[in-house]
């Protein structure tokens, strides 16, 4: 069974903006929440450009390191990056590996804090 479909549709279906970079740091793939979340710099025309692109000196050389430091052991595979007040959630960067735990990549992960305001199973109860 290929189960690359279904793992395509639980990044799709994701609300936090989910994007996938190769080991040379170019954009693979955006959910259709990062797409809408970057607009303002190209939204999918991004796809296929370099991450490093987008981001300041400090940064890049923080995505340098990190990427360092996930080649060290495999068991290094996700390191908080930042902290965001202001929509209230912290970022991390996770590394992702093939079945060899071969680093082959690497996406950021958004972890919002707010605390979910929608009824349990709404609309299904009224």
């Amino acid at each position: 069974m290929d189960l690359s479909v279904y793992f395509k549709s639980v990044l799709d279906q994701d609300q936090c903006a989910v994007v996938i970079c190769n080991l040379q740091h170019e954009i693979i793939y955006m959910n259709p929440a990062a797409i809408a979340r970057y607009e303002n710099r190209g939204g999918k025309e991004l796809l296929g450009k370099s991450l490093l692109g987008c981001h300041n000196d400090k940064s890049v050389e923080m995505i340098h390191k990190v990427i360092n430091w996930f080649l060290e052991n495999t068991e290094h595979n996700r390191i908080y990056t930042f902290r965001n007040e202001k929509e209230n959630k912290d970022v991390y960067m996770i590394a992702l590996r093939d079945e060899n735990k071969t680093l082959i990549g690497y996406y950021e992960k958004h972890e919002y804090r707010n605390i979910e305001t929608e009824k349990l199973y709404s609309p299904l109860i009224v």
